[in-house]
């Protein structure tokens, strides 16, 4: 017997990490019925940490969901909270670069692609002739509410983006363009017909299990995955719901943190069967009714980004997107 619960203790543990979310609500002004707000300060792998994640009814008539954009200018999510109405919750959401203020990443809005993702990656050193050519991951709601996750192909002569289900690898080759014509692999990709959405990456959870597609999207170079920084994702449950999720960091002694597969196990333990990451650092924000959650961690406080995923709802006050 002894050796038998000896044998138990020491099995590899393969459920989900278990954390404590704490209902938050209360701290954050009123919600719209059904909407949650949890917080845990759990550890992660022994180290200080901080997260939140907003818990919504894909189903509700009275949310709506929607993204804006900055069209050449950056905004903090707090000045995009002054001019959409006061939605309940602003959210950071693509990578950008600082000189054009350009999104790197897909964006649709009202069901028009309004940003796209960048598909040719230059090399470098002996590789200068040759291009990597990458299919970024993203998370959007369709007309009928329903959520998904899928690798997009994005094309500013096509209405909709161009989607896989299963992820893409990067190819290289000489040519410093791809097109849909061109793709050998295109047999994969079908119309996206999302109302909204933002594209981000790499994704963490498919079917319910970790499986982090960073190779695949080459989105963090070598053990830049195991860096603990803030965070932003989404996902959503099997039973409807969307999860927004941020983690505080930078902030030593309080919240140092997570790796992407610490932020995966959150999302996991939350019940997400698909979720992505998206822009973090310095960038990750979420505001509840106007109210940081974690603290920014650039000095100047919130960071200015080109793109947000808004949820508002008329019932609490507020305008439905225009």
């Amino acid at each position: 017997m002894l050796r038998l619960l000896l044998l138990l203790l020491f099995l590899p543990f393969t459920g989900y990490t278990q954390y404590t979310w704490v209902k938050a609500d209360a701290a954050f002004g009123p919600l719209p019925k059904g909407v949650e707000l949890f917080y845990t300060n759990d550890s992660l792998d022994g180290k200080p940490s901080k997260a939140f994640y907003c818990k919504v009814p894909l189903k509700k008539r009275n949310l709506f969901f929607t993204t804006k954009v900055g069209n050449g200018k950056r905004f903090t999510p707090s000045e995009y909270y002054q001019q959409n109405d006061h939605p309940f919750l602003v959210v950071n959401t693509t990578f950008f670069e600082f000189v054009q203020n350009r999104n790197l990443n897909a964006v649709v809005q009202e069901g028009k692609l309004v940003a796209y993702n960048v598909h040719s990656l230059a090399g470098k050193g002996k590789d200068t002739l040759t291009y990597r050519h990458v299919f970024a991951s993203a998370i959007g709601i369709a007309k009928n509410r329903r959520a998904d996750i899928a690798w997009l192909y994005t094309d500013s002569n096509s209405k909709y983006p161009l989607a896989s289900q299963t992820v893409v690898p990067f190819f290289k080759d000489s040519i410093a363009t791809v097109n849909s014509a061109s793709l050998t692999i295109k047999n994969e990709f079908k119309k996206w017909r999302m109302q909204t959405a933002v594209a981000g990456g790499p994704v963490l959870i498919q079917d319910g299990q970790i499986r982090i597609s960073n190779n695949e999207e080459i989105r963090f170079p070598g053990n830049q995955i195991n860096d603990k920084h803030p965070r932003t994702a989404m996902g959503y449950t099997t039973d409807g719901y969307l999860i927004v999720m941020v983690v505080e960091g930078r902030n030593p002694g309080i919240a140092e943190g997570a790796s992407l597969f610490q932020l995966a196990r959150l999302l996991q333990s939350v019940g997400c069967i698909e979720a992505l990451n998206l822009d973090g650092g310095g960038s990750s924000t979420m505001l509840i009714n106007g109210k940081e959650t974690i603290k920014p961690s650039d000095k100047t406080g919130q960071r200015p980004v080109p793109a947000v995923w808004i949820i508002s709802s008329p019932k609490q006050g507020q305008m439905r997107p225009k």
